[in-house]
């Protein structure tokens, strides 16, 4: 792929989720960013997009709305509040979206579950749930693969709360109904619970989820088979997925544990709550260019 095939990144929010994903899409060998844009020059983020020479803007959205050229997939990494109207501002000018906020607006997606029907259904809003989604949904949907008469599933994930900034704090209230609705809706449990602790243990914890399904009869040996193969499948994207605990029964219930570690990108690599759904992102936006440089090559070679 040539510089001039490579997909166009805009990135709205120079939080910790914001630069890290600049630094992500930087090491990219299909994406490239073309802007960086949030409210304050002074803030760590612009000032880390500046040392690297990515173009910035503290104009946020209205720098992508003054230049709609500038880029051709947007990253919201701002707040759920915010998304409703950047969305409404970005539909129009036909661009395609990566929400990073857990807005509900636009189709949930776990790149490994979903991630070419997704594509395939034509969405412009692509929602990556919420970090603590990406690590449990493919745990419970792999164990939903087995039995489809799950009656309840509860996640809790617990982070460093260092690694819980300010936007994460404030949408707490939707990260918690987006993961649940997300839950259900890809493991097919009849109810869901999910809980996030932010712990203040110094030096700080790793990312650490335990899905518990309750189940009636299930069948170990091919829960264990279908757990195993989706974390395979997370592993292709995001290297420091790892299983913890192998599916086991324990009081009536069907017990996982995962552990995430970050690359170590921008963020300390115990902020893997963040890599994993910046992962989950470069990921959909790697195979969005895969796609386009595909039908350019094809209408190159048919003139």
């Amino acid at each position: 792929m040539t510089s001039s095939d490579k997909l166009k990144i805009a990135i709205i929010g120079s939080g910790n989720i914001g630069t890290d994903l600049m630094i992500k899409v930087m090491r990219s060998k299909h994406l490239v960013c073309t802007l960086f844009a949030g409210r304050n020059f002074n803030s760590a983020g612009m000032k880390r997009a500046s040392q690297l020479g990515v173009p910035i803007s503290d104009r946020g959205i209205e720098a992508i709305l003054a230049n709609p050229s500038i880029c051709d997939v947007v990253f919201d990494a701002t707040s759920a509040q915010a998304h409703i109207g950047h969305w409404a501002a970005l539909d129009k000018l036909g661009k395609t979206v990566i929400d990073m906020t857990p807005a509900k607006l636009g189709e949930f997606c776990i790149p490994a579950i979903n991630a070419q029907g997704t594509l395939d259904a034509g969405g412009r809003n692509i929602n990556m749930i919420t970090c603590g989604g990406q690590s449990s949904i493919p745990i419970a949907a792999a164990i939903g693969q087995v039995h489809a008469d799950i009656e309840y599933v509860e996640v809790a994930s617990s982070i460093a709360s260092r690694s819980a900034g300010p936007a994460t704090r404030a949408n707490l209230d939707e990260y918690i109904e987006t993961t649940e609705d997300a839950l259900q809706r890809f493991s097919g449990a009849q109810r869901a619970k999910a809980i996030l602790i932010l712990n203040p243990a110094n030096p700080p914890i790793d990312m650490q989820t335990t899905i518990y399904a309750k189940i009636a009869n299930p069948d170990l040996p091919a829960i264990r088979a279908s757990v195993e193969a989706m974390v395979a499948q997370l592993k292709t994207y995001v290297p420091g997925y790892a299983l913890v605990v192998p599916p086991t029964v324990e009081g009536g219930r069907v017990v996982t544990t995962i552990k995430v570690v970050g690359a170590g990108d921008y963020l300390p690599q115990y902020a893997g709550n963040l890599d994993i759904i910046n992962c989950a992102a470069i990921a959909m936006a790697e195979m969005i260019a895969a796609a386009r440089h595909e039908k350019n090559t094809e209408e190159r070679k048919h003139g």
